[in-house]
C-alpha cells in the first residue's frame, strides 16, 4: 500500500508565498560587496568577418576593471547544446553571423562606466552577404553562413509507399503553410552574478539549465568542473528561452580576471536580440484519404529555420517529423525534416518543442479533407485517432494511454450543452474543430 502525500493532495508551490510577497530574490537583486558590473559589446551586422577589435582605449577608463574579447578565453571559444557552433565571442578573423553576436565584454565600477567602455572599443567588421529565408537558404548559390553549406541535418521518416496511395486516395488536399518566429518574452531578462574563491569559480544566474552551465564554463574556462559552481537563482520565466548559454560564460571570466564580484543583467532588448526564439517554419503538406474517410497517405516537406546556430534545432526538427502525422494514422508516410542556418537570430527551444507549428498544419490539412469529403471535422478526427493497437509514423505500435478519441467526444459533448444547434453546425460547416 502505498502512502500518496502528492497524488490527489492540494500542494503549495514550494516558491509561490515568496514571489507573492515580493520576497523572492532574482539573479538582478543579488547584491555583493566590491561588485562590478558587466556588459557586452555585440556585432550590428548580422553577418561578416571581424577585421579588428581595438580595445584599448576601453581599458584606459577610470573606473574600467577589465575588458575581454575572444582572445582572453582560455578553453575553447564555442557554446551549443548540440553542436558547439556559436562563439563565446567572435574573434579577428571569425564570423559574425546575427546581429547581436559578442565581440567583446566590459566589467566596470558602475553600469553607467561599463555602457560607455563599449562605445571606446574600435571594431572593424568586413560586411558579407546574408541569407534570412530557411527556404533560399537552401538553394546552391546562398550565401553561405558556414563554409560546409546551410543545410544542418535532415530527419526522414517513411513509412509505406505514399507516392503509390496517393492514386488510390478518393479526395487529396495540399498546400503551403508558414509560421512565425516567436520570442519566448518572459517577464525576467537573462541575469546572474560570478565571484572567484580560491580556485573556485561560483555563478548565481537565472538558467533552467545549471548542470550544462557547469560544463560550459568548465570548458571554456579551461578549468576542472570541480571548480565550478552553479546556482539556479529563482527565476522568472523560461519556457525553454533559458536552456542555453546566456551571462554565464560572460560572467565567470571576468569573475576570473578582475577577482571580485561582477553582475550582468540583460536589457529588454539585450535579451530578445540574442537568446533563442521559436523556430519558424515553412511547410508543405500534401494528404490524401479514402472515400469513407480514412487517412491514406501523408507528404510533408518541413524547413526549419534554426538561425545562425543550432541550439536545439536538430531535436526540435525532429520533434516535427515525428508529430507530422500528428494524432492519426497514416499507412503510407514520407515526411522530410529540414534544420536550417541563417543569419537571423537563433532558434532554439521553446514550450511544445516544435511540436505547435506542425499541429497548426495537420490539423489545417484534416479540416480540408473533411470538407472535400463531406463530413464534419469532428467526424474526419474520429475516424482516424489514434487508438490502442493503432501504428504511428515511426513504427511503433501503440498499447495504452491513448486518450484522443474521448478527448475529442467529451469536447463535443461539452460543445453541445453549451451551443445552440445552429451554432454548432454553423462551426462544424465552417471547418472548425469542435
Amino acid at each position: 500500500m502505498h502512502d500518496y502525500k502528492v497524488v490527489g493532495h492540494s500542494v503549495k508551490k514550494a516558491d509561490a508565498l515568496d514571489k507573492v510577497l515580493g520576497a523572492a530574490k532574482y539573479a538582478a537583486d543579488i547584491q555583493m560587496e566590491g561588485m562590478l558590473y558587466a556588459k557586452v559589446l555585440r556585432s550590428t551586422l548580422p553577418h561578416g568577418i571581424v577585421k579588428s577589435i581595438d580595445v584599448s582605449a576601453a581599458k584606459k577608463m577610470d573606473g574600467v576593471k577589465a575588458v575581454l574579447t575572444a582572445a582572453d578565453i582560455p578553453g575553447g571559444n564555442s557554446t551549443g547544446i548540440i553542436i558547439k557552433d556559436q562563439p563565446i565571442m567572435s574573434g579577428v578573423n571569425q564570423k559574425v553571423r546575427m546581429v547581436g553576436d559578442a565581440l567583446a565584454i566590459v566589467a566596470a565600477e558602475s553600469e553607467e562606466t561599463a555602457a560607455k567602455a563599449l562605445g571606446r572599443i574600435l571594431v572593424e567588421i568586413e560586411p558579407l552577404p546574408g541569407v534570412f529565408s530557411a527556404v533560399e537558404a537552401m538553394k546552391e548559390d546562398a550565401p553561405r553562413v558556414y563554409d560546409n553549406g546551410n543545410i544542418l541535418g535532415v530527419r526522414k521518416i517513411i513509412k509505406g509507399d505514399a507516392e503509390a496511395a496517393f492514386n488510390q486516395c478518393a479526395v487529396v488536399v495540399e498546400d503551403e503553410y508558414t509560421t512565425q518566429m516567436t520570442e519566448h518574452a518572459y517577464i525576467e531578462t537573462e541575469a546572474g552574478v560570478a565571484t572567484v574563491d580560491g580556485g573556485m569559480v561560483t555563478v548565481w544566474v537565472s538558467t533552467q539549465n545549471p548542470h550544462y552551465d557547469r560544463k560550459e564554463i568548465a570548458r571554456n574556462l579551461n578549468i576542472g568542473m570541480h571548480q565550478v559552481r552553479v546556482v539556479q537563482s529563482v527565476t522568472g520565466g523560461g519556457f525553454g528561452g533559458k536552456l542555453d548559454i546566456s551571462v554565464q560564460v560572460f560572467l565567470a571570466l571576468l569573475a576570473k580576471a578582475t577577482r571580485r564580484p561582477v553582475k550582468m543583467v540583460y536589457s529588454r532588448p539585450e535579451s530578445i536580440t540574442t537568446t533563442v526564439k521559436r523556430h519558424p517554419y515553412f511547410v508543405r503538406y500534401k494528404s490524401g484519404a479514402l472515400a469513407d474517410g480514412t487517412l491514406h497517405a501523408v507528404e510533408c516537406t518541413i524547413i526549419g529555420d534554426t538561425g545562425a546556430y543550432a541550439s536545439y534545432g536538430p531535436g526540435v526538427l525532429t520533434r516535427a517529423a515525428v508529430h507530422a502525422t500528428g494524432p492519426y494514422e497514416a499507412p503510407n508516410v514520407r515526411i522530410l525534416s529540414y534544420t536550417v542556418y541563417t543569419n537571423n537570430p537563433q532558434a532554439g527551444a521553446m514550450r511544445g518543442f516544435g511540436v505547435p507549428q506542425i499541429a497548426f498544419v495537420h490539423e489545417e490539412q484534416m479540416n480540408m479533407l473533411a470538407v472535400k469529403l463531406g463530413i464534419s471535422p469532428l467526424e474526419i478526427r474520429l475516424r482516424n485517432a489514434l487508438r490502442p493497437g493503432s501504428v504511428t509514423a515511426t513504427g511503433a505500435t501503440l498499447t495504452q494511454s491513448v486518450g484522443i478519441v474521448q478527448t475529442l467526444e467529451a469536447a463535443a459533448a461539452k460543445a453541445r450543452e453549451v451551443l445552440s444547434p445552429e451554432s454548432l453546425n454553423q462551426i462544424l460547416n465552417r471547418g472548425g474543430s469542435v
